[in-house]
């Protein structure tokens, strides 16, 4: 094999021309004949047992010449890039035969593209804020009364009316125009009043009720629900109330701690909470510095990034998303189905963060260059164990999955975070000025707030299925019988 020219095209596009003498093609011949000659049949001969003379004979001399070929193909690009010192990324490449003989070999081209050269502005002496990280009592109280919440029980209350914030279990069936209608009737079913989950003014008439109460409500469908044959009609829903409950929150004593926790005080179960949420924090803190400086490094890189690695990294990003939808049991078609997009709506959202990765990686990468940053053999058997603990694999197992020179290059770049902030000016904020820092102005707020209420009339906007549940949310709820037609 022979790289007989490197030739460069535009920027990161190079192409090769590369020779494979007769002698080598033609030993590839016959290795092509050995694995594909039993297939062809040839007169007087039984099927597989011609030799190889009569073969091309009878079918011509370049019979195998496709086979020898993509039998040497692989092997003569990547010697051919190695040859040239280019540094080559995962893309299409252009192919042009030049000549081809069984005498002569083969002579051919590739065009490739290669990794960019780029430069960084400034990566040493950047300035950037990181946040000093603390926990207040009160955040521990607030986790503490959170945990309160998830561990609370359901009570039965009998000496009193219904009132807001009550779960009640009700019996109640719908008619319109004195008809029950489909998807209307429950039993037994539990409904937080003020939860806003049925439609307006159905939750407000059963507050003041008392259990063994039987009674009716009157409400009006929204004139956009889903269902066209209950939009804007007045109904009657006909109730039984048979219970009141109330959440009882426990004591957050010694006792709560040793039913929630490893612990046996309160105190020591707060320290640990405490512990714990200043580590978030901290992690936190130090995550949002990496990322200020090595932004300050992005938007500083002069140099044209070839638009390959841009789709590269997008293909990754799709195919890991669509596997996470297969770990919970939704295909990527599915999803895009429900979603109401296309895979190119998909790929432009998730271009902009494609985008800054490939960006971020080839910043570290240059100043892994630069500084001469490499990996010791200790760190790279370390991040090994640590892949290989995180995916419950044997450590040899790992290594055999995974390339020892693509972990080096992993924590080479980890070393290059390293040392951007070892040569940052890092100054220390309180928490709360950060805060103030960051705080979304007052028109933004009020997007959001109209984004909410935008969400609470979207369960008018229903499916031909959903319509069937006349009162019903998108969200779905229990239900001890049949559907409910009480809901949004």
């Amino acid at each position: 094999m022979s790289l007989k020219e490197t030739k460069k095209l535009a920027t990161n596009r190079y192409q090769l021309e590369i020779t494979v003498d007769g002698e080598k093609f033609r030993e590839a011949i016959k290795e092509a004949y050995k694995k594909n000659g039993k297939k062809i049949s040839v007169p007087g001969f039984r099927k597989g047992k011609a030799p190889l003379h009569m073969i091309e004979t009878l079918y011509g001399t370049e019979v195998f010449f496709e086979d020898a070929f993509n039998l040497l193909y692989n092997d003569l690009v990547d010697d051919a890039i190695t040859e040239s010192g280019l540094k080559v990324i995962q893309d299409k490449m252009d192919f042009e035969l030049v000549s081809i003989s069984k005498e002569d070999g083969v002579d051919f081209k590739v065009s490739v593209t290669t990794y960019p050269e780029i430069k960084l502005k400034k990566y040493k002496g950047l300035k950037a804020e990181k946040v000093k990280a603390s926990v207040s009592a009160a955040e521990v109280n607030d986790e503490l009364k959170s945990l309160a919440e998830r561990n609370a029980r359901m009570i039965s209350v009998e000496d009193r009316a219904a009132k807001k914030g009550d779960t009640v279990v009700i019996d109640f069936e719908g008619f319109t125009d004195g008809k029950p209608f489909e998807g209307g009737k429950a039993e037994g079913h539990s409904l937080e009043l003020g939860s806003g989950q049925f439609i307006p003014g159905f939750e407000d008439q059963i507050i003041g009720k008392n259990i063994g109460d039987e009674f009716d409500i009157n409400v009006t469908f929204p004139k956009e629900y889903g269902a066209e044959e209950l939009a804007g009609k007045p109904a009657v829903f006909k109730i039984k109330l048979h219970e009141i409950k109330i959440r009882e929150l426990p004591a957050i004593d010694d006792e709560f701690a040793k039913d929630v926790s490893e612990f046996d005080t309160l105190k020591d179960f707060k320290a640990d909470i405490k512990k714990k949420a200043l580590e978030r924090k901290e992690q936190a803190a130090e995550s949002a510095l990496e990322n200020d400086l090595v932004n300050q490094i992005v938007d500083g890189i002069e140099g044209e990034i070839p638009e390959a690695m841009y789709e590269t990294r997008l293909d990754g990003a799709v195919n890991d998303f669509a596997y996470r939808l297969q770990s919970q049991g939704m295909d990527f078609e599915t999803y895009l189905k429900f979603s109401g997009g296309t895979i190119e709506d998909f790929r432009k959202t998730m271009r902009p963060q494609a985008e800054m990765q490939v960006k971020y990686r080839l910043a570290l990468e240059k100043i892994v260059e630069l500084e001469k940053i490499t990996a010791t053999d200790e760190e790279v058997e370390a991040e090994f164990k640590k892949i290989a603990d995180s995916y419950h694999i044997d450590v040899e197992q790992a290594k055999k999955s995974l390339p020892a020179e693509e972990i080096a290059k992993d924590v080479a770049v980890g070393k290059a975070i390293d040392f951007v902030k070892a040569n940052a000016v890092v100054t220390e904020v309180e928490e709360k000025k950060a805060e103030e820092k960051t705080a979304p102005k007052k028109a933004p707020a009020k997007k959001t707030a109209a984004k909410a209420e935008t969400a609470k009339k979207a369960p008018a906007k229903k499916s031909a299925t959903a319509a069937k549940k006349p009162a019903a949310k998108k969200t779905a709820t229990k239900k001890t019988t049949t559907k409910s037609a009480a809901k949004k």
